[in-house]
């Protein structure tokens, strides 16, 4: 197989054989067990100058634990806030784009991954390091979104993940790990990631979809409660296509997502299990829990009926697939995502009004649809009405006349 000069694949890459560990080596740090490990090994290798970086996105890791790996470890530790970014310049075009795999489930990492890759290659940049690392795997997608992002970035060193040819058994990753005073890794049972819009766990326990009955623990937004959530109404409000408000209180939209992920997620609304493709067709399985996706996506959709032409909308369907493969195989920054865009953004201007869902019993339905500039009729019979004096009108007819009025 002809791999590119410029990737790092295999652990046996980052020996003193193949790369200089004594120059700086930046590599994305989750606090996860994969991302924990590998800076072990670079350790072992000899690095001297290895920096970690935490791209913050409302990650469920703790920013102390995280400090404490990379204290115990001997690394120095970049953590890096972007989740006003990630909102602003991610999540709300995947919103516009009603961002869904397939029907199954919305998109996540796939809007996270060019974030962490950017911002690794601005730290990078900055120290002169040749060299990123991350820790995805054959089984994730994330191996040719964040690979397929620093490539298309430009960057100038060398990239990858030294678990592309090399896999490490979790049990192996732990055993070492808890070797050397990180006993809180044996924990890591599934692996998960997750951020402000989406938690996503895959892998050990849930390997299989024929038998991946989901441990209620797991969840933490949908979580079940002691006691029953009573019914409730909740309005959201859009302004140019944007969600703007909750309940009439106009708030950031990273503020509109996490209330809603504690307002829906209450009424254990919001979970997803989907089969995801990777590279060669295999399937593999991811669960998640998204309130605030569930609420925002539905609402937006309910606003373009209410304004957009129907065959516009149906296009724009059409166009939503393409925006998400773009995002999906790795492709954020190149021009196809950005045109598709462009298109789902000229059609969002028009798109102002609420939305007020109810709340209940495991359920949500729409109460109210109200559009700025609607296509909607608020009585059928009136518009029949209306309607038949037009057409009557504009054929020469009485208004008054209803005789013969099917041959028209």
């Amino acid at each position: 197989m002809k791999t590119s000069r410029r990737r790092v694949r295999s652990f046996r890459d980052i020996t003193h054989h193949t790369i200089d560990v004594r120059r700086p080596v930046v590599t994305l740090f989750s606090g996860g067990l994969d991302s924990t490990y590998l800076l072990h090994r670079l350790v072992q290798a000899g690095a001297t100058e290895v920096h970690a970086v935490s791209v913050g996105l409302g990650s469920d890791e703790e920013p102390a634990e995280i400090q404490q790996i990379a204290d115990t470890l001997g690394v120095r530790l970049h953590a890096i806030d972007a989740r006003t970014r990630f909102v602003d310049e991610f999540v709300r075009p995947a919103i516009a784009a009603h961002a869904i795999y397939l029907d199954t489930h919305p998109i996540s990492s796939s809007l996270s991954r060019p974030l962490i890759a950017e911002t690794a290659v601005g730290v990078a940049r900055e120290l002169g390091a040749p060299l990123i690392l991350h820790t995805a795997n054959r089984s994730q997608n994330t191996l040719q979104r964040i690979n397929g992002a620093l490539e298309l970035l430009g960057f100038e060193g060398e990239f990858g993940s030294p678990y592309d040819l090399e896999p490490v058994s979790r049990e192996q990753k732990k055993k070492e790990l808890q070797s050397i005073g990180l006993d809180q890794m044996a924990e890591r049972s599934v692996s998960g990631d997750s951020n402000l819009w989406c938690r996503e766990f895959e892998s050990g326990v849930l390997d299989d979809p024929e038998d991946h009955d989901v441990p209620e623990e797991y969840y933490r937004w949908t979580a079940r409660r002691d006691a029953p959530v009573s019914a409730e109404y909740v309005e959201v409000g859009f302004r140019a296509g944007v969600p703007v408000s909750v309940n009439g209180r106009e708030l950031p939209l990273i503020d509109i997502i996490e209330q809603l992920n504690r307002t829906v997620g209450a009424h254990g609304l919001g979970r997803y299990t989907g089969l995801e493709h990777l590279p060669g067709g295999v399937k593999v399985l991811e669960v998640r829990e998204m309130p605030a996706a569930r609420l925002l996506l539905a609402s937006r959709r309910h606003l373009e009926t209410a304004v957009l032409d129907s065959e516009t909308l149906r296009e724009k369907l059409h166009i939503e697939q393409i925006w998400v493969r773009e995002a999906l195989e790795g492709r954020w920054f190149g021009e196809l995502r950005a045109a598709s865009e462009a298109f789902i953004g000229r059609l969002s201007s028009a798109l102002t009004g609420t939305v007020t869902w109810r709340l209940a019993d495991g359920r949500l339905a729409t109460s109210s649809i109200v559009a700025a500039d609607p296509r909607y009729v608020r009585s059928r019979e009136d518009w029949e009405e209306v309607s038949v004096r037009q057409e009557l009108s504009h054929c020469g007819g009485s208004p008054d006349d209803r005789i013969g009025i099917a041959q028209w």
